[in-house]
Order: C-alpha cells, then sequence, then structure tokens
C-alpha cells in the first residue's frame, strides 16, 4: 500500500499532494509533525506503512494539513493551475514529437468507454458479481474524463464560474 493511501483517508489533501508534483513538501510537512529527522517521501512512508497510527500521530497528521493548507494559501500556490499546466505541457510535448500513441489511447479509452456503456443499455452486459466489469467501467469513465480534458480544455473554470454566480445576488 502506498503512502497517499494510507494518508488520504486521514488527510485528503496532504494524500492528493503526495501523488503529485508537491509531494515532497507534503512529505516534509507530514515529516515534521511525525518527529521524523528526514523530510523525505521515503521515511515518512516508512514510519507510516506500519498501519499503527496512535491517536496523537493522527492528530500530528491532522495539524500538517491545516498546516499544509496554510503554506498553499500563504504562496498562493494554486492546484487546479498546476494541473492545467500538467495538461498543458502533455499538449505541447504532443505538438513537438506529432506521437500517435496519445490520439490512439484516446480513441480506445472513448470507444472502450462507449461500447462497455452500450453494452450495458442493450442488456449484453450485466453488472451483477462481475467485479472486473466495475473495475474497467471506473478506469475507463476516469480515462474518458481525461482524454476530454486533454483535447477539450478543463472545466473547472466552468465550474467555478457556477460556483459564483450560485453565491452571488441577483442584478436589480
Amino acid at each position: 500500500m502506498e503512502l497517499k493511501d494510507i494518508i488520504k483517508p486521514i488527510s485528503g489533501l496532504l494524500g492528493t499532494a503526495l501523488a503529485g508534483p508537491l509531494g515532497g513538501a507534503a512529505a516534509s510537512f507530514l515529516a515534521d509533525k511525525l518527529g521524523l529527522s528526514e523530510k523525505t517521501v521515503e521515511a515518512v512512508t516508512e514510519a507510516v506503512a506500519t498501519g499503527k497510527l496512535t491517536p496523537e500521530q493522527i492528530a500530528s497528521v491532522k495539524l500538517a494539513e491545516i498546516d499544509f493548507q496554510k503554506f498553499i494559501e500563504t504562496h498562493k500556490l494554486d492546484m487546479a493551475k498546476l494541473d492545467v499546466e500538467n495538461t498543458q505541457g502533455a499538449r505541447e510535448m504532443q505538438i513537438a514529437t506529432r506521437s500517435f500513441v496519445p490520439a490512439a489511447l484516446g480513441l480506445i479509452i472513448v470507444l472502450g468507454y462507449l461500447g462497455i456503456l452500450l453494452g450495458l443499455m442493450l442488456g449484453r452486459l450485466t453488472v451483477a458479481d462481475n467485479q472486473v466489469l466495475l473495475i474497467l467501467i471506473g478506469a475507463l469513465a476516469t480515462g474518458f474524463g481525461t482524454v476530454l480534458n486533454y483535447y477539450m480544455g478543463s472545466s473547472s473554470g466552468s465550474q467555478a464560474k457556477t460556483e459564483l454566480l450560485a453565491v452571488s445576488k441577483p442584478a436589480k
């Protein structure tokens, strides 16, 4: 089991950050709160992997999450911006290399996802007690969203606009 999988139920923010570009910073916050001398992902993994976190250590992880949130806010790190930059980097690589692989993978994911949905709607596939099919649907659904984001752009700006409109006062 990976560190992010152990930490995520206790601290969603740190668990997510450990798997991303801020993994080193997140590990450093955890190492500080757990009293570790080494501030690396490996050191934190070794300390947490036993699965025997004491209540005090769990509280320390919660404190690390609060401190990490303050760090992000203080340094104005925008997680959505980092995600967009990651996708943009992939797009720029595609422009430079003109590889057929991203398009082929995207086509396989979209056709696989739509094929399974069509099979379910027509009754050719059944989900009852079919764990492999459920795992495949979940993986393809995630991949489908990623493919749409890659080719069509992120909808996070649209979601932010909707949230702002929901809390704004109507014009008179």
